[in-house]
């Protein structure tokens, strides 16, 4: 079979799902790198999910068509087997670690193969390099950032060296520069003639020349097939009236043991959005959450008025421990006493159809505008958000921008950490850099 993978009328349907997640679906996947965009819950992690077996072997569900993989039928093929030759990064990679450390975890899959262990140890070096993350072979990756372990589980797919390597939103933490060393990885290995399947809501980040394209939507194959754009940066607002400071840190050093940063003096005004970016492990995370309160300065003073923390982590699943979605909003507005609804925030992110999911079975874009519906009814005053747009199509961007905008508008005061630059500038008073121990304020946007 010339084609890395053909899938012919083949529908597949969850457990206890009331419709298909991929219907009658007709298409073939060809050697080099083939991007695949839609909307949040179109369909996407379910086909990459069909490229390895879990769909449908592991989920369950009911299948029907034909789908082949590498010349596999994949209906009589286990997971198990596929494995051999397709490696597959989830959207939420922690997920799928095993061991401790970055070394272990990448030595694990070529250890499993049997390869002795000079190869393996070459492999590990060789994946370690590509992703630019040699110095964290022996770190814990519990200890490390989202995007840190974002480029291990990349490496561990890379050490594999698979035919086909498939990637759900890769780069959804990533910084400029892992997002570059991702996107080298992958025209390297199209153009040795391996496949590589990316589902990616910037496919800017990794398109590379001759690359493919397929876009879903409601589970079918999409006849426009263009490319999505990067947004463009907004222009600063003129003269914002901003109100009081809300919170300051000043001459803050931040870290759990030892200092990843120091001397940060840093403050946000009612009505104001800040923005920090860096690089992945410069301490963006630490810092959202000394200045929520979160996390003790090791040095420094932090202020704060009082008034209610809205505050959102970058694992969504963090906040999500309710049945229903609808459940999850009322629980915030009960623990807080909130007299409000929860249908106009559900409203706000479009999740009204979906108010009585249960948030695990949605999709890792819609479970994070769930968390942000959860966390942002009521009106905060004060709004910390960490990596907000993980997983987030452009339609769930947009919506994002405008509650966020609202709520500054209202004078709330929001802290937006994010590897997302084209989200920073699209929403930001102010956007600082936090970088080699130090943060400063960047002139200008670079998305």
């Amino acid at each position: 079979m010339s084609a890395v993978a053909e899938f012919q009328e083949f529908s597949f349907r969850y457990p206890e799902a009331d419709q298909d997640s991929l219907h009658l679906i007709n298409l073939q996947l060809g050697w080099g790198l083939t991007l695949v965009t839609g909307p949040s819950g179109s369909g996407k992690s379910t086909l990459l999910r069909s490229l390895n077996g879990l769909v449908p072997h592991f989920h369950g569900g009911r299948a029907s068509g034909g789908a082949w993989v590498l010349g596999h039928d994949l209906r009589r093929t286990s997971t198990r087997q596929l494995a051999r030759e397709v490696a597959l990064v989830f959207q939420e990679p922690e997920t799928q670690f095993v061991l401790a450390t970055v070394e272990r975890e990448v030595a694990f899959g070529p250890e499993n193969l049997g390869l002795p262990q000079a190869e393996i140890r070459q492999r590990v070096a060789s994946a370690l390099g590509g992703m630019g993350i040699q110095e964290l072979g022996s770190r814990r990756i519990a200890n490390l950032s989202g995007g840190q372990r974002q480029r291990v589980a990349l490496a561990a797919a890379l050490a594999m060296r698979p035919r086909l390597l498939v990637l759900d939103e890769p780069t959804s933490q990533l910084d400029g520069e892992g997002a570059e060393a991702l996107r080298r990885q992958c025209q390297e290995l199209a153009d040795s003639g391996l496949a590589v399947v990316i589902a990616e809501h910037r496919p800017w980040r990794v398109d590379a020349v001759g690359s493919a394209s397929v876009q879903l939507r409601r589970g079918s194959v999409a006849q426009d097939e263009s490319r999505l754009q990067r947004p463009v940066p907004k222009s600063p607002r003129p003269g914002p009236a901003f109100g009081p400071l809300r919170w300051e840190l000043s001459q803050v050093s931040i870290g759990h043991e030892q200092p990843v940063a120091v001397g940060i003096d840093l403050g946000c005004r009612q009505g104001e959005v800040l923005c920090l970016t860096g690089p992945n492990g410069s301490g963006k995370s630490t810092l959202l959450r000394t200045a929520a309160g979160l996390l003790r300065p090791l040095s420094g003073s932090v202020s704060r008025l009082p008034g209610r923390i809205a505050y959102l982590p970058q694992e969504p699943g963090g906040v999500l421990h309710q049945a229903t979605l609808l459940d999850e909003v009322r629980q915030t507005c009960r623990w807080l006493k909130l007299d409000c609804s929860p249908w106009p925030i559900l409203e706000d992110f479009q999740l009204t159809q979906l108010a009585t999911a249960d948030p695990r079975d949605l999709s890792t874009g819609q479970r994070q505008r769930a968390a942000l519906a959860a966390v942002l009814v009521g009106e905060p005053e004060l709004v910390f958000l960490d990596e907000p747009t993980r997983g987030a199509d452009p339609a769930s961007r947009q919506q994002l921008l405008q509650v966020v905008g609202r709520l500054a508008r209202g004078g709330s005061a929001v802290l937006v950490a994010t590897s997302d630059t084209e989200f920073a500038g699209q929403i930001g008073d102010s956007v600082h850099e936090l970088a080699g121990g130090s943060l400063r304020r960047r002139a200008e946007v670079a998305a």
